[in-house]
């Protein structure tokens, strides 16, 4: 996992690259679907901010345009791989991305699995306060200022690849992250990588020194 290919290398970060953006934008884009058609509703409630909008608007939004962003390092690194700066840039974005990536993942599971075991009465925040918690999958007798109609579906199946895409993206990162490691020599990714650049740098110093050598006798 450590090694660099020195050939197919730079093409793998690219298509890494660009899978990286394209998952941040579903993110993205799903992000604010759920908090378009569901969770403003529920964002301040009686000045209650409910866990579910804070994990999946939040955190999902700020994780996919973190992913774009990598994605777009990891493509100009592709190009410009001797760019310390670049190589800097690629380390610190994955690095980050990877981290808020699996809170994402983390926080939207959490969320899933609180909806489901409370039968969405989360999401259900500004309805009229009974006796009886409000059930989002039948929330027929509740009176709420916003549309509930498959309110609980709805977020579930958006909340869901939300958090699938999440995962793509911690592991995306990580590769990146190593890359990053291998590209600036450091352990314990970076020995091959080092290693075979002296190799070539040691196979083409003869070869020079006789051009060089050529070229000069040809000028004598």
């Amino acid at each position: 996992m450590c090694s660099f290919d020195k050939e197919k290398g730079p093409g793998r970060l690219m298509k890494k690259g660009l899978i990286l953006i394209l998952v941040g934008h579903i993110n993205f884009i799903l992000g604010a679907i759920v908090h378009g058609s569901v969770l403003r509703h529920i964002s301040k409630p009686s000045q209650h901010i409910s866990t579910e909008y804070t994990v999946a608007n939040i955190i999902s939004v700020t994780s996919g345009l973190l992913s774009i962003a990598s994605g777009i390092t990891a493509i100009v690194v592709s190009r410009n791989l001797h760019k310390i700066k670049l190589q800097i840039g690629l380390l610190v974005s994955s690095f980050l991305n990877a981290l808020l990536s699996a809170a994402c993942c983390v926080g939207l599971l959490l969320a899933i699995s609180i909806t489901i075991a409370q039968n969405g009465s989360g999401l259900m925040y500004g309805c009229n306060d009974t006796v009886v918690p409000i059930n989002a999958r039948s929330p027929v007798s509740a009176q709420c200022p916003f549309d509930t109609t498959r309110i609980y579906d709805t977020t579930l199946a958006l909340w869901i690849p939300c958090a699938l895409l999440s995962a793509a993206e911690t592991g995306l990162s990580l590769w990146c992250f190593v890359v990053g490691l291998a590209l600036r020599g450091l352990a314990p990714c970076g020995k091959s990588y080092i290693k075979e650049q002296l190799e070539e740098e040691a196979e083409r110093s003869p070869q020079t020194r006789r051009l060089i050598g050529k070229h000069l006798n040809t000028q004598a």
